[in-house]
Order: structure tokens, then sequence, then C-alpha cells
């Protein structure tokens, strides 16, 4: 499946932005040692990738809006699509040189009634250490560059591998987190956590995930991986069950059997607390 130009354009930002990132992340691990830490370094990084990819966007669609993780939210022509845009998700990871981060950029339709935004229509998750294209677009299915994607075809939870992130620095409900870890931890394979959402959900889109849950994270966390997964087959849910354009506040994906047992197994560790 060819790339649309819109795509290859989100694609291009991604990638110029990636080989930036790459570079300083092989600076990190030097920066390691030094008293002042690689921190400021890193938010350096974070920004200028960032940078990148507005430029990029912003000369192929000056007209659309931004949803950004750094510079918040940048105001377009309200009847144009606008882009959400993640430079660097996984950003604790980068930071004490593991490599396993994304970029991430979705788009983002307006509502027809002009009450506000509608559905996800192209999304790419860009992985810079692997150089792999996570990408969908609306109707046209999920690819990894070429390849196309299906979400996982195992139907029981023992057999399940499940990613999650856990509830930090005040960020989340780790109490909530703990009951949803007892009910399914005893119930499946594997419980992982990695560290960049936008990865997990590519991952389930892959098939190399069967499930992933997670909450307390952001438009620009999710996007572009909701699309991801539902071009693969999966189903994506907030934990009431909600299909929202956007999940983010909670997010709960998998295919369609796993998706309906994890989500009665979610319901129920969440009324019980």
């Amino acid at each position: 499946m060819a790339m649309s130009g819109l795509m290859r354009v989100m694609e291009k930002a991604a990638r110029k932005a990636g080989q930036r990132l790459r570079r300083d992340f092989g600076e990190v691990e030097h920066l390691q040692v030094s008293r002042k830490g690689p921190s400021d370094f890193v938010s350096k990084a974070d920004q200028a990738a960032e940078r990148t990819i507005w430029d990029e966007l912003r000369a192929a669609r000056p007209e659309w809006g931004f949803l950004m993780e750094e510079a918040g939210e940048l105001a377009g022509d309200p009847n144009k699509p606008r882009f959400i845009v993640d430079p660097l998700d996984g950003t604790t990871n980068f930071l004490h040189g593991i490599p396993h981060f994304a970029i991430s950029i979705a788009v983002q339709e307006p509502k027809l009634d002009g009450s506000g935004w509608g559905e996800v229509t192209a999304g790419i998750v860009y992985q810079p250490v692997t150089d792999e294209s996570f990408w969908a677009e609306k109707s046209r299915g999920a690819w990894l560059q070429d390849r196309r994607l299906r979400v996982s075809a195992r139907r029981n939870l023992d057999e399940a591998v499940i990613g999650t992130g856990i509830p930090f620095a005040n960020r989340g409900d780790m109490g909530e987190w703990i009951r949803i870890y007892q009910e399914l931890g005893p119930r499946v394979a594997g419980i992982r956590r990695f560290g960049a959402a936008s990865l997990d959900l590519a991952w389930v889109a892959a098939g190399r995930f069967d499930g992933f849950w997670e909450s307390a994270l952001q438009p620009y966390d999710t996007a572009a991986g909701c699309l991801l997964v539902r071009e693969a087959g999966g189903f994506v849910s907030d934990f009431r069950g909600r299909s929202l354009p956007i999940c983010d506040e909670t997010v709960l994906a998998g295919n369609d059997a796993l998706h309906s047992r994890l989500h009665k197994l979610l319901a129920g560790a969440i009324k019980a607390g």
C-alpha cells in the first residue's frame, strides 16, 4: 500500500526529527557521569525534535493547527484538520539511555458542526533506534513500512502478553492500577511496562502485545496509536467501554475477544475500589 501525500509528509517530518534524536541519544550515555546530569540536554533534544516536526508540517499544511506536547495548542483554520504531535514519547527511557522511545504524529479532523474535534484519520509512530515506521490511514489499514499489520489472533488470556503503564510521580491512580493488576496478573502469560504508550499501541497493532491498558495519558500519547490498533483490526476504548476518537485519560486495546475479556476484568477491579 502506497502512502498518501499527507502520510509521506508526516513520515518525512518524523524521520528528520528522528535523525537528530538518534544523534542526541548517543550523547546521553556520556552525560550520565556529569554533575548536572543529562536532564537539560534531553529537554532541549525534545524541544528541537518538536521544532523540526513543526517546521516540516507547517511548510506542507500552513493552515492547519497543532496540538503539541511542548508548545501546547496552536490554532489554525478551524475548518481544517490539526496535527497532534509527541516529539519524544518515552523521555525517561531516553534520559536513562534505554533505546525504547518514539515520535508520534496524528491528524484529527474538525467536527462538521464546528463543535470541536472528531475522528483521527492518519497517524504514524516512528521508532528512531530501530528505524520502524508504524503508520495508518483511515480505511486503508495499518502498516509497518510496507507490511500490513494485524492484531494478535490469540483468544485466551493465559496465552496473552499485555502491555501497561504504571502510575508514577503522582500521575495516575496507583490503587486502581494495583487492583487491575491483581485481576489480570494471575490470568495472563505476562505483563510488560516499557514506558512509551505510543509504541505500546503500535505493538498491539503489530501483534507483539495482545492487549494494553493505561490511564492518565494525553492525546499526543495515544492519537496515532489508537488509529493503528483500529486499522489493524483491533478494538480501542476507555475503561468504561466507550470507543472515543482518542482514548487518553484511560485506554484499553486488544483484539475483539481479548478486549471484551479485559474490559470485564478491568470493570470489576475498578468497581471493587
